[in-house]
């Protein structure tokens, strides 16, 4: 629909954030050309006066545009219904599936935290399900929230088995740097492998950057691949030996890189024949 407006001249994008409202789209279609009278039709909260919108308003009106915009306005009419079919349908399916029994725990976890509002989720409350089916509540690991979860294990399924180790699964997601011969891959068509992320190493990667900048162990490293490749591992982890994930913090990930970081010098040090000397704390 809004190509159909530009190629009309009509700029509703530099005046109105949502077209979607259609009640103006409709005055169009319906024989409307006077800008004034349109523009009359805008939504209430809109910030820009009648006089900027009318402006916007001023177009050529050429027929084939104008068919392309009503085909436009079709589609989109259509598409809810669509949405509501495939939600019902993952519905039906998450439900078809067994239940796994939560894991035993030793200790009381701590509540998850909220999760930030997503748009495009699906329409019924899927995280109870979820659950049930998975037997661990992925949602506890920071960055993984209800869609993400109904698209990795959309692709992956239930059955962890065919991954024989961790790291088989990061290379069938293509999250490292080397993929192992020995893991399953889908991603083949005549012989040949397609090139290309799977949509379950996309959902990780946007669920990566989410964390980039949190303050939680995962929102501490800089590279997003690396941090995908960590949440594909506890996902992995959480599936097969029903490990409950518990956010160590960013100080926890701080510390071990100090260390890491500390060992390596030590080695380059002794090599050279340096000895590295710590410097006493200087008195506050």
């Amino acid at each position: 629909m809004q190509k159909s407006l530009t190629q009309m001249n009509l700029k509703l994008d530099s005046v109105l954030s949502d077209i979607t409202g259609m009640l103006i789209i409709a005055a169009i279609l319906n024989g409307e050309r006077h800008p004034l009278k349109l523009t009359a039709l805008r939504n209430e909260r809109c910030h820009h006066d009648e006089a900027t919108i009318a402006k916007a308003l001023v177009g050529t009106w050429r027929v084939e545009h104008l068919f392309t915009l009503k085909q436009s306005r079709e589609q989109y009419r259509m598409m809810p219904r669509l949405v509501a079919e495939c939600d019902a349908r993952i519905e039906e399916h998450l439900q078809s599936l067994a239940d796994r029994p939560a894991p035993p725990t030793d200790h009381d976890l701590p509540p998850a935290r909220k999760k930030p509002h997503r748009k495009g989720r699906v329409a019924f409350d899927a995280q109870p399900v979820l659950e049930h089916k998975a037997g661990v509540d992925l949602k506890r690991i920071d960055g993984i929230d209800t869609n993400t979860a109904l698209t990795v294990l959309g692709e992956i399924g239930l059955d962890m088995s065919r991954w024989p180790t961790e790291k088989h699964f990061a290379s069938w997601l293509a999250l490292c740097l080397s993929s192992s011969k020995d893991s399953p891959d889908n991603r083949e068509s005549a012989g040949r492998r397609q090139s290309g992320r799977t949509r379950a190493a996309t959902a990780l990667h946007m669920a990566a950057q989410g964390r980039h900048r949190s303050q939680t162990a995962l929102g501490a490293p800089k590279a997003i691949t690396a941090t995908a490749r960590k949440l594909a591992l506890m996902i992995d982890r959480a599936l097969k030996h029903g490990l409950q994930y518990v956010d160590p913090g960013q100080d926890w990930y701080e510390r071990q890189y100090q260390d890491r970081l500390l060992k390596s010098l030590t080695r380059r040090a002794l090599k050279l024949g340096f000895q590295l000397t710590p410097t006493p704390p200087t008195p506050t």
